[in-house]
């Protein structure tokens, strides 16, 4: 399931006082506060933990900043919380986890970075708490909450990052220019948060995005699908993908979709721009469904139209077989960027392809013939792909939304109908091959692809009920129509 985002206007106030209490209502937080003052270092709840608390968001993840060694207090603290707790420690990293039930925390010491300008990997020392702020990706995760009894409670916020989230707005702590070109993982992080929690990007922070956007490239494509998937499954995620196309990242990452922005003219008559038709789709499914896959397949469904784009004076705009290119371009894009190539791409592929066939029959008369056939093709994906369709209705002609809509309920009606009585989705056929070799003493062969190809568009067609004692009967009167005899 999506996560529940926050939407802008929904933060609260919190003095220092009410940040203690909230803190205190953990039992995690008051054993963090009691091993840091024995062990007599600086330690700090922060980043998006503190974010939330103000967001009023929901989280499982905590980020402790200790100025020190952030193993050692990772040690004590695993050893406080006793049996239950697990700890790994990532030397290489000065890094250390603690894992206990469905909670967990994550040490770190302060540091202060630098970079090379070709690696987003940073050279790490030892800093302050201010080291550790400033090296932060936005101001609103930059804050941090000091959890040592003597100031436990106390917010520490040099960037004024509460009243970025008062205010919605994505900024960075420091130079935005110095900040995505160190790591310009930062530049899609930065759009992804302004998508999940329906913030502005601040107007200097945009323009850093535009100016170091061919950044990007020293990012592996499988960091930049994670932000691209939380992306797509936040509940609007057009947000996101018009600020990627805005700032000229989409062009870079996905460049089949960001070449649907584009409306050309001729004869006085314009097709319309399939970039945001594709995003108006996307949200459409993402109102009724969290599957990722359905929303790529939305997002994708059109990438075939640029390729396939004609003028016809007679007709104006076409745009044949693009369902069929879309398909195909899809391979290379998830293996570009790294993308699962097993069942889930073959949903993908299935809906990209499929995705004009109910929108086709809904247009026309819904015969029980085209209806088997869909369901055919589609099987157990048919109420995905119905989804989709459904989703796809973008017109701005409210009469033919309308009839498509009411020719829709019919085609799923008589989804229903067909297959109770004709059992065609994943439809195994009721004869199968081995059984027409034997019957007619034939070995793997033409003829028997023939015969079965055959009785499978008899079922689907309505000739013959797809039931063994019918469907042997056409069997044999095809056979002997081709001169095979039984043996």
């Amino acid at each position: 399931m999506a996560e529940k985002y926050y939407l802008c206007g929904a933060m609260r106030n919190l003095t220092n006082v009410e940040l203690a209490a909230l803190l205190r209502q953990h039992k995690v937080f008051t054993l963090l506060s009691e091993t840091a003052d024995k062990l007599g270092v600086e330690c700090y709840v922060v980043g998006g933990y503190v974010r939330d608390l103000f967001l009023e968001r929901p989280t499982g993840d905590i980020d402790v900043v200790v100025v020190g060694k952030g193993i050692d207090i990772a040690r004590a603290f695993a050893h406080r919380l006793g049996r239950g707790a697990h700890l790994s420690v990532f030397r290489n990293f000065g890094t250390a986890q603690v894992k206990y039930g469905d909670m967990e925390v994550e040490f770190v010491g302060a540091r202060r970075e630098s970079y090379h300008r070709e690696s987003r990997k940073p050279i790490v020392e030892d800093g302050t708490l201010e080291d550790d702020q400033n090296r932060r990706d936005f101001t609103i995760n930059a804050m941090a909450i000091c959890l040592n009894a003597d100031r436990f409670g106390e917010l520490v916020d040099p960037f004024q990052g509460r009243y970025d989230l008062r205010d919605g707005i994505i900024c960075t702590p420091l130079d935005p220019d110095i900040t995505f070109s160190d790591d310009p993982l930062r530049m899609m992080r930065c759009v992804r948060f302004a998508t999940q929690l329906n913030f502005r990007i601040e107007e200097e922070t945009f323009e850093a995005l535009e100016r170091n956007r061919h950044r990007i490239d020293i990012v592996s494509h499988e960091r930049i699908l994670v932000e691209l998937n939380k992306i797509l499954l936040a509940p609007q995620p057009s947000i996101g993908l018009v600020e990627l196309q805005r700032c000229g990242l989409l062009e870079l990452i996905l460049p089949e979709v960001a070449a649907l922005d584009n409306v050309e003219t001729r004869g006085g008559r314009a097709h319309k721009n399939n970039f945001y038709h594709s995003l108006e789709v996307l949200d459409n499914v993402a109102r009724v469904s969290d599957n990722l896959w359905l929303r790529w397949a939305a997002l994708l469904h059109d990438i075939g139209k640029p390729r396939s784009k004609r003028w016809e004076p007679a007709v104006g705009w076409t745009f044949h077989n693009h369902n069929y290119i879309g398909r195909k371009m899809l391979r290379p894009l998830f293996k570009r960027m790294t993308m699962p190539l097993d069942e889930r791409l073959h949903y993908v592929e299935k809906l990209v392809d499929l995705h004009m066939r109910p929108i086709a029959i809904a247009d026309d008369e819904v015969t029980d013939s085209a209806v088997r056939r869909l369901l055919f093709e589609a099987g157990d994906d048919i109420d995905d792909l119905m989804t989709l369709c459904d989703a796809d209705i973008t017109s701005r002609n409210e009469q033919r939304k309308q009839r498509f809509r009411d020719n829709f309920q019919l085609v799923r009606q008589k989804l229903i109908d067909i297959e109770e009585k004709d059992r065609i989705r994943n439809f195994q056929p009721p004869v199968s091959g081995d059984e027409i070799m034997h019957l007619f003493g034939l070995p793997p062969c033409k003829e028997v692809g023939v015969l079965k190809a055959a009785l499978k568009d008899a079922i689907l067609d309505g000739i013959v009920p797809n039931v063994y004692e019918p469907a042997l009967a056409f069997i044999k009167q095809r056979a002997a129509e081709m001169g095979l005899k039984e043996v």
